[in-house]
C-alpha cells in the first residue's frame, strides 16, 4: 500500500511549497530496483549506469564485488565502478578502482579500458596552468603507456587526443613561464622556456606562440633584422591563425624603427 502524502503546511512559503512537492515526487518516482540474486545485481548495475544514475549503480557495483570476488565478471565491474566515479567526477577514488584492476586482473579483458581511463583520472585531479602541473605529466605518461601496452585497443584514438590535450596544456605553462621573463626583461630565461617547447611540443598550438616569442627575444637584444625574417615565417606557415596576426603585428613594429630610428 502506498503511503498518502504529507500535508504540507499551510504557512510555508510558495518556493518552499515548491521544492518539498519536488523532493516528494522524486523520491515516489525512483527506487532503487529489488535484487533477488548477484546476477541480478550485475545487470541493475548496468542499467542505473546506462540511465547516468551513478549513485545507484555505485552502490549495486560495490555490493557485487564485495559479494563476488575472484570470479569472473568482478573484474569487469571494478572497472564499470571506476567509470562510474569518473562521472561523479570523483577523481581519486576512480583512480584508485582502476588501479586496482590493472593490479589485481592485469589479464582482463577490462584492462585496457581500465588503463586509458586511469589517464582520465589523473587528469581529473589537474589543475589549471598557473599551477603546478604533475596531474597533468601522470595523465599523459599513463596515456602513452597505453598506447605502447594496448597496441589495438579501441579507445587510441581517444587517447591520442587526450595525449595531445595534455601536451597542450604543458606546452602553454612554459609559454606563460616564457612571458613572464619577457616582462621581466629577462631576455636568457624567456629564450630557454620558449625553446623548450618549440623542441618538445612542436606539433601543439603554442609552439607557434613560442616561435614568437624567440623572435622577439632576438629582437630585444639587437637582432632586428633576425627578428623580421623569423616573423615573416611565421606569418606565411600559419595565414589565418592568431599567431600570424601576431607576427604581422610586430614585424611591422620592428620594421617601422628600423625605418626611423631614434637618435
Amino acid at each position: 500500500m502506498i503511503a498518502a502524502p504529507m500535508p504540507i503546511p499551510a504557512r510555508i512559503g510558495p518556493a518552499v511549497t515548491f521544492l518539498l512537492v519536488v523532493a516528494l515526487s522524486g523520491c515516489a518516482a525512483h527506487t532503487m530496483p529489488e535484487v533477488r540474486n548477484e546476477n541480478e545485481r550485475m545487470t541493475s548495475g548496468q542499467i542505473a549506469m546506462q540511465k547516468h544514475q551513478y549513485l545507484d549503480a555505485i552502490d549495486l557495483f560495490k555490493g557485487y564485488i564485495q559479494r563476488n570476488a575472484g570470479t569472473a565478471q568482478v573484474d569487469g565491474a571494478i572497472c564499470m565502478l571506476g567509470e562510474c566515479y569518473l562521472a561523479t567526477h570523483d577523481w581519486v577514488t576512480a583512480q584508485g578502482q582502476f588501479e586496482r584492476l590493472l593490479k589485481d586482473y592485469p589479464e582482463s579483458d577490462s584492462a585496457g579500458s581500465a588503463s586509458y581511463l586511469l589517464g582520465e583520472a589523473l587528469m581529473g585531479q589537474s589543475r589549471p596552468r598557473d599551477f603546478d602541473q604533475q596531474y597533468t605529466q601522470k595523465a599523459l605518461d599513463q596515456w602513452d603507456d597505453y598506447l605502447r601496452r594496448y597496441p589495438d585497443h579501441w579507445r587510441h584514438e581517444q587517447a591520442e587526443r587526450r595525449v595531445l590535450d595534455a601536451r597542450t596544456q604543458l606546452a602553454r605553462k612554459l609559454v606563460d613561464t616564457a612571458d613572464l621573463y619577457m616582462k621581466l626583461r629577462q631576455w636568457e630565461p624567456a629564450r630557454v622556456y620558449y625553446q623548450r617547447v618549440v623542441d618538445d611540443y612542436r606539433e601543439t598550438v603554442p609552439s607557434g606562440d613560442a616561435e614568437l616569442g624567440l623572435a622577439l627575444v632576438e629582437a630585444r637584444i639587437g637582432k632586428t633584422a633576425e627578428a623580421i625574417t623569423a616573423l615573416k615565417d611565421l606569418e606565411q606557415r600559419f595565414p589565418g591563425r592568431p599567431v600570424a596576426a601576431r607576427a604581422a603585428s610586430e614585424r611591422a613594429r620592428l620594421e617601422a624603427q628600423l625605418a626611423n630610428p631614434r637618435h
